[in-house]
């Protein structure tokens, strides 16, 4: 990752709130700060610019690549994994009526979870520990896409 000048990385800590912009995990309750993820991998000329930009926790970063599409579970049909800066999280996913998994609601979603195995044995075990203190899910939420272009 190159270097980012620190309006471009207020404007992401504003926009994404110390939050993963894929599964919502907060900076606090990963213990690690967040990384920067081009959306659009740099392998793939993604830019370094806000619009290709967002914070992700280290897990779903490192799931994450270079991917850009991957197969819907459901249809078998390739879609592109959720874009944070065009899309809205509310809109493709929910969380479960336990909080323990992140939930797809669109085919996009749902490839987007399986990419960043999302709803891995380790990261549920941890969320249910965050409930079991009240720290999870989170109550405030990411900008939810205030700022899509």
């Amino acid at each position: 990752m190159s270097y980012l000048p620190p309006d471009l990385r207020n404007r992401l800590l504003e926009a994404d709130n110390r939050h993963c912009a894929y599964c919502y995990t907060t900076e606090a309750n990963t213990g690690q700060p967040m990384t920067v993820d081009h959306i659009k991998p740099q392998v793939q000329n993604g830019d370094t610019v806000f619009e290709n930009l967002c914070f992700a926790c280290r897990r779903c970063n490192e799931f994450k690549g270079s991917v850009s599409n991957i197969q819907d579970p459901l249809t078998g049909e390739m879609v592109p994994l959720f874009h944070p800066r065009q899309q809205s999280w509310t809109d493709h996913f929910q969380w479960g009526e336990s909080g323990l998994y992140v939930i797809g609601l669109t085919a996009i979603a749902r490839a987007t979870i399986v990419a960043l195995n999302m709803n891995n044995p380790v990261i549920v075990y941890a969320r249910s520990r965050w409930i079991s203190v009240g720290w999870h899910p989170p109550t405030s939420s990411v900008s939810d896409n205030d700022d899509v272009t």
